[in-house]
């Protein structure tokens, strides 16, 4: 089976399609189309066989690097089997892992499923009715599994602060972790997958609010202030406070597995959320 020379396993909402962009247009790189095969861990898309997942590498030319880049793989408990069925076919690959402050990933995680209609508008229902807030930001727990099968070595950690604050120089550690110390950061692409706004598309968003047709008639039958007023209910106003409880919950899981963390990657700088970049 073809298989990637690397893999980007996470973190979601930590600027993972960013790094792919980037690293999708350099030289001597071939990045998958799609971004995110999910194919470890998705039981559908596995089922699909490894086929497949080699013919996804097709197009990369002789001596290329390969890679993927899948936010899936480090989804506990959601995806329960990513591991073993990557032992069983990844000798050697190589794993870059993207990190944020652990509250800030969960918020916007929050907002991102809020945005399509899967959460309610109460952050505390939310984050009780869907663990994986929390659980997508405990980095440590969604890592041990790969520490103690691949090793601290394969792995190179990374923080999306990093990317916004110093670009090149995140893109030069990845680089040298990948054999490819020559790798430039093309201004031009700008980040990917960041939404202008925070907009809640509600049940037939695409037939109702896009549709030209639809928004004609919207115009010509609905008020400009009524429609305005529509359209801002379905954003939300900046970034959610979250109640002092609920926060000073989160803190406490994440201070933990943070801990937790550091223990699988002693030294790394990477691992020090107190530090500023």
């Amino acid at each position: 089976m073809a298989a990637p020379d690397f893999l980007i396993i996470g973190a979601m909402k930590c600027g993972t399609s960013t790094l792919q962009a980037q690293l999708a247009a350099q030289p001597g790189i071939y990045m998958t189309t799609p971004k995110e095969p999910n194919y470890f861990s998705d039981d559908a898309i596995f089922a699909r066989g490894e086929a497949w997942y080699s013919g996804l590498f097709d197009a990369a030319a002789p001596g290329d690097l390969t890679g993927e880049a899948s936010t899936h793989y480090t989804k506990l408990p959601t995806y329960p089997d990513t591991l073993d069925r990557m032992a069983a076919r990844l000798d050697q690959p190589r794993f870059i892992y993207l990190m944020r402050d652990p509250l800030e990933r969960a918020i916007s995680h929050y907002i991102h499923d809020w945005s399509q209609g899967l959460l309610p508008d109460d952050p505390v229902a939310a984050f009780e009715s869907t663990p994986e807030l929390a659980a997508y930001s405990r980095y440590g727990m969604q890592l041990a599994p790969f520490v103690s099968r691949y090793g601290r070595d394969s792995i190179l950690l990374l923080r999306l602060e990093w990317m916004q604050a110093d670009p090149q120089g995140t893109l030069s550690r990845v680089g040298n972790f990948l054999g490819k110390p020559d790798l430039r950061w093309n201004a031009k692409l700008g980040a990917q997958n960041v939404s202008a706004e925070r907009v809640r598309r509600l049940p037939m968003h695409g037939l109702i609010v896009d549709n030209p047709v639809a928004k004609a008639l919207r115009r010509s039958l609905v008020p400009k202030a009524v429609r305005t007023r529509i359209r801002e209910g379905r954003q939300m106003r900046g970034r959610p406070d979250l109640p002092e409880r609920l926060r000073t919950r989160l803190e406490s899981i994440f201070a933990e597995d943070q801990a937790h963390l550091a223990e699988l990657f002693p030294g790394d700088p990477a691992v020090d959320f107190e530090a500023v970049p």
